[in-house]
C-alpha cells in the first residue's frame, strides 16, 4: 500500500502520441490516471503529435534525456513509442534502458522482477524471452505501419483512376493560428507547443505563407508598374 513505511514508490514518466495534427490524444489522457492509481509517482508527460516512424520526435527524446534509473516509460501501446524499423526500434529501446530505465507497456511481457531475482542459466533464459518477446512487438508496430500505409497508397491510385483524388485539404484556421503566433514574435518551437502541432509543421506552414506573401507583393508590384 502506498504510504506504508519501507514502501518505495516508482517513478513514471507517460508518453502520449498521435500520428497527425488532425488527431486527438485525449482518448490517451487516462493513462496518466491509470499509472497514478498503479501505485506511480508520474515525473512527467510527454504529449507529440508526430509519426511513429520518425526517430527525431522531440517530446520523444526530451523524455529520454530526463529519464532517471529505476524510472518506468508508460505508453497506450509499443506502437506510440515506436514504429521505426526494427534496428532503429531496438536501439531506442536500448538507450532507454542505457538510461536505467525499462518499459510498461500493455502487450509487452515484463520480465524484469523475475530477472533481477534469478541468476545462473534460469537469468540468461529470461532475458533471452524478454528480449525475444520486445522484438515481435516492435517488428509487429512496424509491419502495421508498413501495411498501413499500403493500403493508403493503393486507395490514392485507386482514387486518382476514377478521378476522385483531391489531396488532403489543409486545416486552415490551424494554419492562421500557426502564422498569428509567428507574427507575434514566438519562436518555432513555442508556436508548435501554443499551436499543439510539430515543429516541422510551423516550419513548412511559415514557408508557404511567405512564399504566398511573396507572390502577391511581386503581382502587386507588376500590376503597379502597368502603364
Amino acid at each position: 500500500m502506498l504510504g506504508q513505511p519501507n514502501t518505495i514508490i516508482q517513478a513514471a514518466r507517460v508518453y502520449l502520441r498521435v500520428s497527425t495534427d488532425e488527431q486527438d490524444l485525449a482518448r490517451q489522457e487516462s493513462i496518466v490516471a491509470g499509472a497514478r492509481a498503479a501505485g506511480f509517482y508520474v515525473a512527467a508527460v510527454y504529449r507529440e503529435k508526430a509519426s511513429g516512424a520518425r526517430s527525431d520526435r522531440p517530446e520523444l527524446l526530451r523524455m529520454v534525456e530526463d529519464l532517471q534509473p529505476g524510472e518506468v516509460v508508460i505508453a497506450e501501446k509499443i506502437d506510440r513509442i515506436s514504429r521505426l524499423p526494427l534496428p532503429e526500434a531496438e536501439l531506442l529501446v536500448a538507450t532507454i534502458r542505457g538510461k536505467g530505465a525499462r518499459l510498461a507497456v500493455p502487450g509487452i511481457v515484463d520480465l524484469s522482477d523475475l530477472v533481477a531475482d534469478s541468476a545462473g542459466v534460469a537469468r540468461i533464459v529470461l532475458e533471452a524471452v524478454q528480449d525475444m518477446l520486445l522484438r515481435v512487438a516492435l517488428q509487429t508496430a512496424r509491419d502495421d505501419y508498413e501495411a498501413r500505409r499500403e493500403r493508403q497508397r493503393e486507395g490514392i491510385e485507386i482514387a486518382k483512376r476514377a478521378g476522385r483524388y483531391t489531396g488532403r485539404k489543409p486545416d486552415l484556421a490551424h494554419h492562421r493560428r500557426i502564422i498569428s503566433l509567428r507574427d507575434a514574435g514566438m519562436s518555432i518551437a513555442r508556436t508548435a507547443e501554443l499551436a499543439g502541432c510539430s515543429i516541422a509543421q510551423v516550419k513548412r506552414v511559415t514557408a508557404l505563407h511567405r512564399a504566398k506573401a511573396a507572390t502577391r507583393l511581386i503581382s502587386e508590384t507588376a500590376a503597379d508598374e502597368e502603364p
